[in-house]
């Protein structure tokens, strides 16, 4: 059985992205900001994005989307780039 973090990080790495509702409706999530900062700890770049909408009483409301960034977490686990810049090739002419 997978732990509710590893599925979390496991949609961020497919997805790019998850909501608390969609941590709550897919895997039962429902501490979604503990299981953040969890990875977070673990050395993952997550940045948070408010997003607005209005809910169905015309309200309008807030909630966090958390992002992960890809090469920011590689620098921070590994200490360098996921994927290296290939070298300039030097021409003798």
């Amino acid at each position: 059985m997978t732990s509710k973090t590893e599925e979390v990080l496991k949609h961020l790495k497919i997805h790019g992205s998850i909501t608390s509702l969609e941590a709550i409706e897919l895997y039962g999530a429902t501490r979604l900001s503990s299981i953040i900062f969890t990875l977070r700890k673990r050395g993952y770049a997550i940045d948070t994005m408010r997003q607005g909408m209005v809910d169905r009483y015309g309200r309008a409301v807030n909630y966090g989307k958390y992002v992960l960034d890809v090469r920011k977490s590689a620098e921070n686990m590994f200490g360098r780039r996921e994927v290296e810049e290939p070298a300039a090739k030097e021409q003798s002419t």
